[in-house]
């Protein structure tokens, strides 16, 4: 990755962490993911972003290629899964389980996931999807 892609990655993290409206942050992590494909964070922003803007179909290709690129990424692992929930489709499971597997291996991912899952939450109160996943991992 070029430092030009790498500060429109950091700026684009920080606008989202400063509360910048999902939708308005999508635009960057497509052309992150596109000058950059094989960069699995790009992907995994991007999905997040996508589910977050109701973009569940978009969100579903964009995580199985972050997965697809980094499988052992945890965040990764989450955001398919919420786009699985989100459209209907099968194969859960297996990454719940995956992450579960991670949180018992590296404890310190606890605070990180659910760090994620309360602000996917404040942004999104009432999504029920990420509301279930919170309940598998976290009881």
């Amino acid at each position: 990755m070029t430092s030009n892609q790498e500060n429109l990655f950091e700026s684009a993290m920080s606008r989202y962490q400063a509360g910048e409206d999902a939708s308005e942050l999508i635009k960057d992590f497509e052309t992150i993911t596109a000058s950059t494909p094989n960069h699995s964070a790009g992907w995994t922003c991007l999905a997040w972003l996508q589910l977050l803007c109701n973009r569940n179909d978009d969100a579903l290709r964009s995580a199985r290629t972050a997965v697809k690129l980094n499988a052992q990424d945890p965040q990764s692992r989450i955001n398919l899964s919420l786009a699985l929930l989100e459209t209907n489709a099968t194969g859960v499971r297996d990454h719940i389980e995956f992450v579960k597997r991670a949180l018992f291996v590296v404890p310190d991912l606890e605070k990180e996931l659910k760090n994620s899952i309360e602000d996917g939450l404040s942004r999104k109160p009432e999504w029920s999807a990420l509301k279930k996943i919170q309940t598998w991992l976290f009881g």
